[in-house]
């Protein structure tokens, strides 16, 4: 398996804009918080969320991503469990998330996509966000309408957590690293 030098290297070449380059760290930070929760293996779960749309600026169509990207991997020796979470976590690939790495990286996805938006607009960041606050924003179907709320109910649901929980975690996970973040 290629290191976390490797993987972020890796990602750099395929990554050139900030803003999806600060998604898949905060994608990343999350999925380390949860490693660490889960007792799973730390480096593991953070490339994955790292390299999860590494394809996404040059492949953002549905007809190739994750597929290039996922092809790229393979092809680099990363194991087949982070192949199969990367797949997962794109509904329409109709790749079953069996693993609770799979599980996790679509729950933290999107979430952490939305807790991104909602940090940019306080200004204190993502300081002091708390549950009710991401899930007043939740409720306003304007605000970052692009996030898919129900991916957002269906991943907590994945994992066996409560909404509130779930946010929380993930909140911490950002919060970790907010300033590779741009919150800093």
């Amino acid at each position: 398996m290629p290191s976390y030098d490797d993987a972020l290297t890796l990602f750099h070449e395929w990554t050139q804009g900030e803003s999806l380059r600060r998604h898949a760290y905060a994608v990343e930070a999350a999925m380390g918080h949860y490693a660490r929760l889960f007792g799973e293996d730390e480096t593991l779960w953070r490339i994955t969320g790292l390299l999860h749309d590494m394809d996404y600026e040059r492949h953002p169509t549905p007809e190739e991503h994750p597929y290039v990207g996922t092809r790229v991997l393979r092809a680099a020796g990363y194991p087949d469990e982070v192949i199969e979470a990367i797949l997962g976590h794109a509904e329409y690939t109709g790749t079953p998330r069996t693993t609770r790495l799979a599980k996790t990286l679509f729950a933290v996805d999107e979430l952490a996509g939305f807790i991104t938006a909602v940090a940019y607009v306080r200004p204190t960041g993502l300081a002091d966000l708390t549950p009710k606050s991401v899930k007043k924003k939740l409720k306003d179907k304007a605000f970052a309408a692009a996030v898919s709320r129900e991916d957002i109910r269906r991943g907590a649901e994945e994992l066996g957590l409560d909404l509130d929980t779930h946010i929380a975690n993930v909140i911490a996970g950002m919060q970790a690293d907010a300033e590779r973040l741009g919150f800093g």
